[in-house]
């Protein structure tokens, strides 16, 4: 009796538990609704909305990733779909998980990347800069998933990249890239930037910092023996003050070209390093 009981509980634990699973799984509902198009729009392509319209949309490029609206399905497979009467018009999921057109143009697509837009029309691929993203990939591009197929750029020069679907969880949001964790301070790291014109690496910024305390240590010890040296020779002498303030002038113009050496080589290890 004990062993039937186990196994009726068993059962039952199964039953609720495929029952649990079921609900969760649909509560992810794809959402979508008809827009208007002249594109030839394949299933899995990410469009955009058309600027200054709020009922056509246009193949999703980087050129109009500001616009991303969600992918393209077929109707019969969404849950609740809003349509119009109109001719020429698409089916596009904007919420729940639906198979998405992405290729690895900007790296492996793996599970929970973000997806963006690509230079392949209606293709996403992995985002790694701030700007706007389709949603969450569920699932890893691999061979067996895609195919390795070519394109254009806007040079017209060849590319391959591989190109297949995933599901992706559709969630039109921005997307901002975290600062990558180096022992250098964010501040320091924004001033570097800013004054290299692009991103520094750590090495030249310890190097040009070293230099930066060196200088300053140079500097105070010269200004400290050149105020301390002035005071004593006044008080010794008080007729000598036309000597103390030249010898002030020249250690003054001494100070002002080691900063400005030491500014210019801290500007090019940080431009050109």
């Amino acid at each position: 009796m004990g062993i039937m009981h186990r196994a009726k509980a068993l059962a039952l634990l199964s039953l609720l538990l495929g029952f649990s699973l079921t609900s969760v799984a649909s509560a992810i509902t794809t959402i979508s609704q008809g827009y208007l198009t002249k594109d030839q729009l394949p299933l899995g392509s990410l469009v955009s909305l058309q600027k200054n319209s709020s009922d056509h949309v246009d193949i999703a490029t980087i050129d109009n990733v500001n616009s991303l609206l969600g992918v393209v399905i077929d109707p019969g497979t969404s849950l609740l779909s809003v349509s119009t009467s109109k001719d020429a018009q698409v089916q596009v999921a904007t919420s729940g998980v639906v198979q998405a057109l992405v290729s690895d143009i900007n790296g492996k697509v793996n599970d929970g990347d973000n997806i963006t837009a690509s230079p392949i029309s209606g293709v996403g691929m992995r985002a790694t800069v701030n700007t706007k993203v389709i949603g969450v990939a569920q699932d890893s591009l691999t061979g067996t998933t895609g195919s390795k197929q070519t394109y254009k750029d806007k040079s017209g020069k060849e590319h391959t990249a591989l190109i297949g679907t995933v599901p992706v969880l559709v969630n039109v949001s921005s997307f901002f890239k975290q600062p990558e964790k180096t022992i250098i301070p964010q501040t320091l790291q924004n001033v570097a930037n800013s004054l290299a014109g692009k991103s520094v690496k750590p090495v030249p910024i310890i190097i040009s910092g070293a230099i930066f305390l060196i200088t300053l240590i140079v500097v105070s010890s010269i200004i400290y023996s050149m105020i301390r040296s002035s005071i004593i020779s006044v008080g010794r002498n008080p007729m000598s003050q036309s000597a103390v303030y030249r010898d002030l002038v020249q250690m003054s113009a001494l100070v002002m070209g080691i900063l400005t050496v030491a500014t210019l080589a801290i500007y090019l290890i940080l431009k050109d390093f």
